[in-house]
């Protein structure tokens, strides 16, 4: 279903109806300090007297629209250079002439989320130095900020607003500025502790087939006696506990649960795509670049729904809506860290994890669906990146946002950018063969080599026969792309496994930029 027209007319009709009185007008997205999308074509948007004729002109280009009888107008500049000068945008009709000041030329990044992509810069400077050094280097005149909503205004990157900034998207944007000289334009919509149920448009989920396959599927094995009565007794517990409080004279932590939500409903309270509506549905169809998202430790807040299929059709959903194409949308890796890094020297990777000795079995390694999902996610969704964080600092909140930052920056540079020399990813499986007692396994993104780093025993790798019993390999780096495994407990491999757990410190295979490898399994999606 194609959504982008139809809805786009939605949310200028939500956003524009209250200016109509007053004549022309554009929408809040076109404010002083604004930046412009490059090297695509540049909607400008408002509204004017019903059925009037307005101009916009801008870097010597003039367009024209007509206002509709409802007074909604929208224009379009062809496509742009990126510019730092500031200029001058004027909007005529109804008889008036507007002035839009000091509008630069660049990349627009929509960053949205939950709390890690909320959390402000004056809030995690306070432990984290390099992001503290960065503050005192504002203003950054060619850096300028927004927050989403109903009525959005742009703002420079100042020594007031970027310490209001979200901090994982101005470290991002400002490595962005620095390594490609251009304008950036920041454009956030987060609330902590949401779910992504909360930001998939509502239209999508409700039409998607993905989606409503697996809240079908898992609707069969679904019991609602046995679910209410888990509720009926975790309400008993609260009950009680909040008694205790009140008579104790302390107050109670932690809400009421909520009542019972059936297959597809929402678990959490408020409605599917809320948020979405709240504070990203307004910026469509304004030009951007891609999207930064981060994510993922509240789920998908709707009962039967993974956060697999949430998220490609929230990909899916966002991009048809904005009627860009397949633009690049980033987003970060759950669960955050748990794995050692290469350098601990390293401003990016300085809050990893300690390197550990290999569990005595694989099965003490646990979590591996939960961290594979976010490698799937991007196999499976074109122009889907993921951001590796698995040696960049544990933690429901990760205190190194400028690590984050720039991570996502490395990704955007390489695989969004193309920039030659730089490197985002460690090793990807790529594919693999069994001969006889060995399987090889051969990597993309190995760049110069692999390498095995803090000891001298390539650690991490799991294979398994016929019977499905995982034993933990031995394993030799072979050429630059290559890993050969065995077991003495297998005669006849058939699968592999690397780094497939939560918490996966004793992974340790780099390439030689020293960027981690990304864990795989060559079982089937479960």
């Amino acid at each position: 279903m194609k959504f982008s027209i139809l809805f786009f007319a939605v949310a200028l009709t939500a956003s524009l109806s209250f200016h109509s009185a007053n004549g022309l007008e554009p929408d809040s997205h076109f404010s002083d300090h604004m930046v412009l999308q490059r090297d695509i074509d540049v909607p400008v948007w408002g509204t004017a007297a019903p059925n009037s004729e307005v101009s916009v002109s801008f870097s010597g280009q003039k367009v024209s629209a007509k206002a509709d009888d409802a007074g909604q107008w929208r224009a379009v500049l062809k496509p742009l250079k990126a510019s730092s000068e500031g200029r001058v945008m004027t909007i005529s009709g109804d008889g008036k002439q507007l002035e839009i000041q000091n509008a630069l030329v660049g990349d627009v990044w929509v960053g949205s989320g939950q709390s890690n992509m909320a959390g402000r810069v004056e809030s995690y400077a306070k432990n984290d130095p390099t992001l503290a050094e960065l503050v005192t280097k504002a203003p950054f005149p060619s850096i300028r900020l927004m927050n989403g909503g109903p009525k959005p205004k742009w703002q420079e990157a100042g020594p007031e607003a970027v310490p209001k900034a979200s901090a994982i998207l101005f470290a991002f944007g400002e490595r962005l500025h620095r390594d490609l000289n251009i304008p950036i334009g920041l454009i956030v919509g987060a609330v902590g502790g949401t779910p992504s149920g909360m930001w998939i448009p509502a239209e999508f989920l409700a039409e998607s087939e993905l989606c409503q396959a697996e809240i079908k599927e898992f609707a069969k094995t679904w019991d609602r006696e046995k679910a209410q009565a888990r509720l009926d007794a975790s309400i008993a517990a609260w009950e009680k506990q909040a008694a205790e409080a009140e008579a104790a004279g302390e107050k109670l932590r932690g809400r009421k649960p909520r009542p019972l939500a059936a297959p597809g409903e929402s678990s959490r309270g408020g409605k599917a795509g809320g948020l979405f509506d709240r504070y990203i549905r307004s910026s469509v169809g304004y030009g951007i670049r891609g999207v930064l998202w981060d994510q993922g430790e509240s789920g998908t807040g709707i009962v039967g729904l993974g956060q697999h299929a949430t998220m490609t059709e929230l990909i899916r959903g966002w991009r048809e809506l904005w009627g860009q194409g397949d633009f690049p949308f980033l987003f970060v890796q759950k669960p955050s860290g748990f794995g050692n890094a290469f350098s601990d020297v390293s401003p990016i990777t300085r809050e990893a994890d300690k390197f550990s000795e290999l569990p005595e079995t694989v099965n003490e390694a646990r979590g591996g669906e939960a961290r594979f999902l976010y490698t799937r996610l991007m196999l499976d969704n074109e122009n889907a990146w993921m951001v590796p964080g698995i040696d960049l600092g544990s933690g429901i909140h990760p205190i190194n946002k400028w690590g984050y930052g720039n991570r996502a920056a490395e990704i955007a540079e390489q695989r969004v950018y193309k920039k030659a020399g730089v490197v985002g990813y460690g090793p990807i499986y790529k594919s693999h063969s069994v001969s006889g007692n060995k399987v090889s396994v051969t990597f993309s993104d190995a760049g110069e080599g692999l390498v095995a780093k803090h000891s001298d025993e390539l650690q991490g790798f799991a294979l398994a026969g016929k019977d499905g019993i995982w034993h933990w390999a031995s394993a030799k780096i072979e050429g630059d792309d290559i890993v050969v495994l065995m077991s003495e407990a297998l005669a006849e491999p058939r699968q592999v496994r690397f780094g497939f757990a939560q918490k996966r410190q004793w992974a340790n295979l780099f390439n030689k930029a020293g960027l981690p490898a990304l864990a795989f399994t060559t079982e089937s999606a479960k």
